[in-house]
């Protein structure tokens, strides 16, 4: 990691508590724009007999990913992860509450603040996905009605390049 690197982990590490409230303040105040309809990059659908629950387990313990409160919250999302290759690069996953599960690779806003807001270097990375996801992920829609992670928007539930690790409830 460089330097410079080091000094943006640090700075993140102050803001990830108070985030929540910038975004909402630079959206009311259209400073930024978001489009709360679905990203890009279909995945598939939760495979039936598999839960919110369980798939984030999966995903936690054998693949390191963990929560990324920090994210556009996209219309009926219901959870939002994210894996870090690098400190510059991720996974991010995102499940809806109708049981599809999207994700794509990119900047991490920790590193590329604006190329990440701007989309800037993301791309489809399906092949990662499915290996992540496993048996957890069907082609055929099957539709889920999914309630949304109750710890979503909990900045002490971030991951982040320094702590790979976050907390996951037993169901």
């Amino acid at each position: 990691m460089t330097p410079l690197d080091k000094i943006k982990q640090k700075i993140w590490r102050l803001l990830y508590n108070s985030f929540p409230t910038f975004q909402k303040v630079f959206l009311k105040w259209h400073l930024i724009f978001h489009d709360k309809g679905r990203q890009r990059y279909h995945i598939g659908w939760l495979a039936p007999g598999k839960t919110l629950e369980g798939l984030k387990r999966h995903l936690h313990d054998k693949w390191g990913f963990g929560n990324h409160f920090i994210a556009w919250a996209d219309r009926s999302q219901v959870l939002s992860w994210r894996k870090l290759a690098n400190f510059r690069d991720q996974y991010h996953l995102r499940v809806f509450s109708d049981g599809e599960i999207r994700g794509h690779f990119e900047f991490t806003p920790e590193a590329h603040p604006i190329e990440h807001l701007e989309e800037k270097g993301e791309r489809e990375a399906n092949a990662d996905f499915l290996k992540f996801l496993g048996d957890f992920v069907a082609q055929k829609k099957h539709i889920s009605h999914l309630e949304i992670d109750p710890d979503a928007y909990n900045p002490d539930s971030e991951i982040s390049f320094e702590q790979r690790s976050t907390k996951v409830k037993p169901s």
